[in-house]
């Protein structure tokens, strides 16, 4: 029965306190953010499904808080301005930690971090991943992303081509309109995986900067939402502990995503 505005304001405030303490006893409620576009952390499949490891953190973390979390898929060129807006309480989305993120947003401890990597062609006259090795050459890579801001500072003679996503420089590279890609070493192997990624090969992983990639990848929130951010830090090291992450780390690859 709906209860009109009128009633519900001369509703006794004991009756009020019941009914909201009651909501809270059913647990918090969050709204996750991600890309849905980055296989293997996370993708949306063609029927609809969020899927992979950034997904399945997200889903332990949730059950760690005893949080009821809806997921928001959102372009990743504006994941921060939609977490800022309200749309979403907090980005899992592989988000690395930097100087520049943190004047946007807040951040968690990390809960993964590996190197970038660059992929070339299999016939390709690149040797290495040097910026002497790839001078003249078109690099692509997912525009504002950490991996973009690697190439722009430090490829400076070759020409830096930014895409929307992932899949788009994929695309490229395998007809042939990209002389090499750089993106996390995860994403890339697992693209020459698959039939289309036959086209490829690693030609190396990179050190990653501090000032650029920071201490890993972690989770995102609003500027002073403290208590969120804490509630996810205690529950990042609870998964870490119970061996849940362990757990969800051997579903998706062979080796520890942690890091050091």
């Amino acid at each position: 029965m709906r209860i009109s505005r009128r009633v519900a304001l001369a509703l006794p405030a004991a009756f009020l306190a019941f009914t909201l303490g009651a909501a809270n006893a059913q647990g918090m409620k969050v709204k996750i953010g991600t890309e849905g576009a980055y296989p293997p952390f996370n993708n949306l499949t063609s029927d609809g499904k969020l899927e992979g490891f950034d997904i399945d953190i997200a889903r332990a973390l949730c059950e760690e808080m005893k949080a009821e979390c809806e997921f928001v898929t959102q372009d990743w060129d504006g994941i921060i301005p939609a977490l800022q807006a309200g749309k979403f309480d907090a980005i899992i989305a592989s988000m690395s930690i930097n100087e520049d993120r943190k004047k946007e947003v807040d951040f968690t401890d990390k809960y993964y971090n590996t190197p970038p990597a660059i992929v070339v062609p299999k016939d390709s006259d690149i040797k290495g991943v040097t910026k002497e090795d790839l001078a003249g050459k078109t690099i692509g890579a997912q525009g504002s992303t950490t991996h973009s801001t690697y190439a722009e500072k430090t490829f400076t003679d070759s020409d830096v081509k930014l895409y929307p996503t992932s899949e788009e420089y994929k695309l490229d590279i395998i007809n042939g309109r990209l002389d090499a890609v750089i993106d996390d070493v995860v994403v890339l192997d697992e693209f020459l995986k698959t039939d289309d990624g036959a086209c490829c090969k690693i030609a190396g992983t990179l050190t990653p900067i501090e000032e650029i990639y920071g201490p890993g990848i972690g989770i995102a929130v609003r500027k002073g939402d403290n208590d969120l951010r804490e509630k996810l830090n205690a529950a990042i090291k609870a998964i870490r502990e119970n061996g849940k992450y362990k757990e969800i780390n051997e579903k998706h690859f062979s080796f520890d995503v942690y890091g050091d």
